[in-house]
């Protein structure tokens, strides 16, 4: 019993490292396509309404990296929407130093993506 529970754990594993690795070439066509894109004073506006300001800034370092810093980091990354939307939704740590990203359990996934493409655009 031991051992099959091992070897389902292990399978378990194989197959989400699988999935991480796998391109989504189809999913990121789609997520492109069902977020409209922003205009910068739109893009603002809804950082602001999902109150990302309150340790974002678009220029400068405050608690977490400027919006620019993030989008030169992540501009030629294929996939870098999805990961960004993704990152703004789950939050994170480690990426930019010892200060956690709380997840963003307001932002739904559409405004993630929204937020995502006009974060990327400030590059």
């Amino acid at each position: 019993m031991r051992s099959t529970n091992r070897r389902w754990q292990y399978a378990a594993v194989v197959l989400r490292c699988c999935l991480w690795l796998t391109p989504l070439p189809l999913v990121a066509q789609t997520a492109s396509s069902a977020a409209p894109a922003l205009t910068q004073t739109q893009g603002l506006a809804l950082a602001n309404a999902k109150t990302c300001l309150g340790c974002h800034q678009v220029d400068s370092k405050r608690v977490g990296p400027s919006f620019r810093a993030v989008a030169q980091r992540h501009a030629e990354q294929q996939g870098s929407l999805e990961y960004l939307a993704s990152a703004i939704q789950q939050g994170g740590r480690g990426r930019w130093g010892a200060v956690p990203m709380p997840a963003q359990p307001q932002v739904n996934q559409q405004d993630a993506l929204q937020l995502a493409q006009w974060i990327l655009t400030l590059r």
